[in-house]
């Protein structure tokens, strides 16, 4: 049975001007109509600027692909779900966004210019586990809200949420999640969606039936099938959160997380109480059991310290992750490479190229990782003198205008640090004659020299949805990509040109099968066609299939898409 939804309106807007806006311009989508939304609007209103709307639900309603749904600034404060709790462990939402955008049109639910919409969730009162926003909606884009305060009203769930995403191709941006009881932001089998610029802090869960402070992490990205794409979290901060920052246990999509940084996770928030596990970066993991169906996650250009636990940790993850470029301060320890074999043997897991690790225990379970260019086997003495600065205060400083993260001389290094240009090209943009170490390049970055040569599929930043191996002789370099048997559990190539144009590639493979492995041939996420990769005649028989492709200036991705059940062959190397 419905409910009515009690919102108590409480808020000081901007003086509206008295304009019916039928159109809007966004960054990511074609022209569409405008509705708002505000605090003391009314659902029977016309939805225009100076008839606004009380909710999201009555906005939704109306809002078709390429809208936009403005929300005035001022809180709105939930009481009730939109549905009764069928029993104390159902979940119910406070806000429901079930319906999509499309490709190129997503339906934007916006902080109108200057105003910053509160969703206050904390005076709650349903029996059973809460969802501030459930967003099962494809192709929508959240920007610029404050979510907070969704409480745990019983002792019989593990937690509840600040938002829990199941919808596919979102854009999450410039959102501050703060004092959840339960994980900020939680996709739970979504793909494609992208958190970006966002903050996800001081979530405690003090009624959680695991324990209080097991489940309340930052962000989570979890139960994703295997050959969706991928989620991303860039620009985003984690701190204060009683278990995880970044929390990637139990999924089968590829996840980055990019440019982000996560602090003082695993105590009570605004605390050093201990609490829950206190990982900055999770990265993987099926709850110490080995699965063959794991994928690599990359975390590259963040910052982790002061963490209960692992600054970068990979939780008993089945496969190597990519490590490159980040920087550890002060944790415990800073990089835990922890893996698991097929035997279920404990084993170092992880490729880890340009990182600093400096101050407390580096590392641990580094035996079976592949590590170059760290700070810790370039023999390279550290200090506090190869930084600008150490401190571990302001990194909760505004952001910039543009949601951006704020530029703070924090673990930057200085000038005449010993740790600039001692990196290895792994693909991605580096000022000088080499990557620095570390999270933040000096100086002005530039795209990396043309990929020439072989691209080996076993080193990054290639990506190998499945395992490295080398039980089948002559192969190229360390081992190949054995990928998992599935439609969809795709091999990746990242290449770099300096100018647009035409190259030919060439694919080495081996398929041992009897019948062929056809995959689609994705650049840039466009597919261009579709290779054969007929029999071989034996898994030890490679050659080499070329097909010319165009490129453009700058980075590229190449990827190598099966079509079938039976997976790709055996992928040795990209050439170009």
């Amino acid at each position: 049975m419905k409910t009515a939804r009690a919102l108590l309106m409480s808020a000081a807007l901007l003086s509206p001007v008295v304009v019916v806006a039928v159109s809007a311009t966004g960054s990511d989508a074609a022209a569409g109509l405008t509705y708002y939304v505000a605090p003391t609007g009314s659902d029977s209103a016309a939805g225009t600027q100076a008839a606004p709307w009380a909710s999201i639900a009555r906005a939704q309603t109306a809002a078709q692909a390429g809208d936009t749904v403005y929300l005035r600034g001022g809180t709105y404060a939930y009481t009730r779900a939109n549905t009764t709790c069928a029993s104390r462990t159902a979940q119910v939402d406070a806000i429901t966004l079930n319906k999509s955008g499309s490709s190129g049109n997503p339906i934007r639910y916006w902080a109108h210019p200057g105003e910053r919409p509160v969703f206050d969730f904390s005076r709650m009162t349903d029996d059973c586990r809460i969802r501030g926003f459930g967003v099962s909606g494809s192709y929508l884009h959240l920007k610029g809200l404050e979510v907070v305060g969704v409480p745990q009203n019983n002792t019989l769930n593990a937690e509840s949420w600040g938002l829990r995403i199941t919808g596919s191709n979102n854009t999450f941006e410039q959102l501050n999640i703060h004092h959840i009881m339960g994980t900020g932001l939680f996709i739970n089998g979504g793909a494609g969606n992208l958190v970006l610029n966002t903050d996800s802090h001081d979530n405690y869960d003090p009624r959680s039936s695991d324990g209080p402070g097991e489940n309340a992490d930052g962000f989570g990205s979890h139960y994703t099938p295997a050959g969706l794409a991928s989620n991303v979290f860039r620009g985003c901060r984690a701190w204060w959160n009683a278990d995880d920052g970044y929390d990637l246990i139990t999924t089968y999509s590829p996840v980055t997380i990019e440019h982000s940084w996560s602090w003082r996770n695993g105590y009570r928030p605004g605390t050093t109480t201990p609490s829950g596990n206190g990982a900055g970066f999770k990265v993987g993991g099926f709850g110490a059991d080995y699965d063959a169906r794991a994928v690599k996650h990359t975390v590259r250009f963040s910052v982790a310290f002061l963490n209960k636990a692992a600054g970068f940790y990979s939780n008993h993850h089945p496969v190597a992750n990519d490590y490159l470029n980040n920087t550890s301060y002060a944790n415990n320890p800073d990089f835990n490479m922890l893996g698991i074999d097929p035997g279920g043997a404990a084993v170092g897991r992880g490729n880890l190229r340009n990182n600093i690790a400096y101050t407390g225990t580096l590392t641990s379970n580094m035996t079976g990782t592949t590590g170059s260019n760290n700070s810790w086997n370039l023999g390279l003495t550290l200090s506090d003198a190869q930084f600008q600065s150490v401190s571990t205060t302001g990194w909760d400083a505004p952001r910039q205008a543009d949601g951006s993260l704020p530029v703070l001389p924090h673990l930057r290094l200085a000038a005449n640090s010993t740790l600039i240009d001692k990196g290895v090209n792994v693909g991605l943009p580096y000022s000088g004659t080499a990557p620095d170490l570390g999270a933040f390049e000096s100086g002005s970055t530039s795209t990396p020299p043309p990929t020439t040569g072989r691209l080996e599929a076993e080193t990054a930043p290639a990506v190998c949805q499945g395992t490295i191996d080398s039980n089948h002789g002559g192969y190229s370099g360390a081992g190949f990509c054995n990928a998992n048997n599935a439609t969809g559990a795709y091999a990746e190539f990242t290449v770099n040109r300096t100018a647009a144009g035409t190259a030919t590639i060439g694919i080495r493979f081996a398929n041992g099968a009897s019948t062929a492995r056809p995959a689609n041939l994705i650049v840039n996420g466009t597919i261009l066609q579709t290779v054969s990769f007929p029999p071989t005649g034996a898994w030890t028989a490679w050659v080499t299939e070329r097909v010319t492709v165009s490129l453009n200036a700058g980075g590229n991705t190449i990827r190598l898409d099966p079509t079938t059940p039976a997976g790709l062959p055996n992928v040795d190397y990209l050439e170009i």
